[in-house]
């Protein structure tokens, strides 16, 4: 039987007793890698390997862990992890990998963890997941992604945790997570989401999905709102970080939170309309700027008693032109 020093990479540190292969910054551009047929555990990060290709680990196929993060992976061949049946985390972090293929998954069956962060994805194919049933842990983030289709994790029912923080996600599809019955973390912070439709969020069945939502861009208008308010009463859900969700639309509430216009913003909406009542906070805004009144703490306020003014003079005109139409005789 060959010795695991004779079957090791130079540059690498095999254990044979502990299945481990070490060639971390070892200087490798390619793939295979020599490591004993034994190996579990295989590192290869911090190379300079640029393409995985069909058959590259056919050596290694009882591997459980494989690191590839910090190379140069701009491809990843059809097939590429298609021999390890038993791998279980796969780490393709910080590399340059901008399009999956659709038999990325093919063999991995076994796989529960996969990082995928820091690369150039800017879509996602369903097709390339297509065989990760088992998966438990996605990590998107730091991508360019810009939306989410639907059915993009349709395969993933047992993922437990869906992080896409950092991309570019400006919308998400109403059943893009449909099928993720076990999930308990999603992270969307971070992103471009200016609004949200309800549906996208309802779509998620697990009971106790913590849901993370800061550093997007909102617009608040009264739509955003109802959406958070019927979010915020889905017990099933944890919007975790509501408390800081901050404006950027209009402009005159850009960086104010989100909790301190909600209670007025719609209101006003109901009696002048959403111009008129974005001219109201503003001329809110203005005079407590000028006087030094507190900032949202006088906008409510003077944003309520206008508004049961105008109802009052509106319903002062209803029952005066009803008075006037009124042309019966009087007994």
């Amino acid at each position: 039987m060959e010795s695991p020093a004779k079957t090791c990479q130079p540059g690498c540190e095999c254990r044979g007793a502990l299945k481990f292969a070490v060639c971390q910054g070892a200087g490798l551009a390619q793939l295979p890698v020599r490591a004993p047929a034994s190996t579990e555990l295989l590192d290869l990060s911090h190379n300079l390997i640029s393409v995985v290709p069909r058959r590259g680990f056919a050596g290694t196929r009882k591997l459980r862990v494989l690191l590839l993060q910090s190379n140069n992976i701009s491809r990843v061949e059809d097939g590429g992890f298609a021999q390890l049946e038993f791998l279980q985390k796969l780490d393709l972090s910080w590399n340059r990998v901008a399009a999956l293929a659709e038999g990325f998954s093919l063999g991995l069956a076994s796989l529960r963890e996969l990082q995928l962060s820091h690369n150039r994805l800017t879509s996602l194919d369903a097709r390339s997941f297509l065989h990760l049933d088992g998966l438990q842990r996605l990590n998107l983030s730091d991508n360019g992604l810009r939306t989410v289709q639907a059915r993009s994790f349709a395969s993933m029912s047992g993922l437990r945790q869906l992080h896409l923080q950092r991309n570019r996600l400006t919308s998400l599809r109403s059943g893009a997570f449909t099928m993720l019955r076990s999930l308990e973390v999603l992270d969307l912070s971070g992103n471009r989401l200016q609004e949200m439709e309800l549906a996208t969020l309802l779509s998620v069945r697990t009971y106790g999905t913590h849901v993370l939502l800061r550093g997007n861009p909102w617009n608040c208008d009264c739509e955003l709102q109802r959406v958070f308010r019927k979010l915020r009463s889905v017990q099933r859900l944890f919007l975790d970080d509501y408390l800081n969700l901050t404006c950027s639309e209009p402009a005159v509430l850009r960086a104010h939170r989100l909790t301190e216009v909600d209670s007025q913003l719609c209101i006003a909406e109901t009696v002048t309309g959403f111009a008129g009542s974005v001219a109201v906070l503003a001329a809110s805004l203005a005079a407590d700027a000028r006087f030094g009144t507190g900032g949202f703490s006088g906008l409510t306020s003077r944003c309520c008693s206008h508004n049961k003014r105008e109802a009052k003079r509106r319903k002062a005109l209803i029952s005066l032109r009803n008075s006037s139409m009124d042309t019966s005789p009087r007994v």
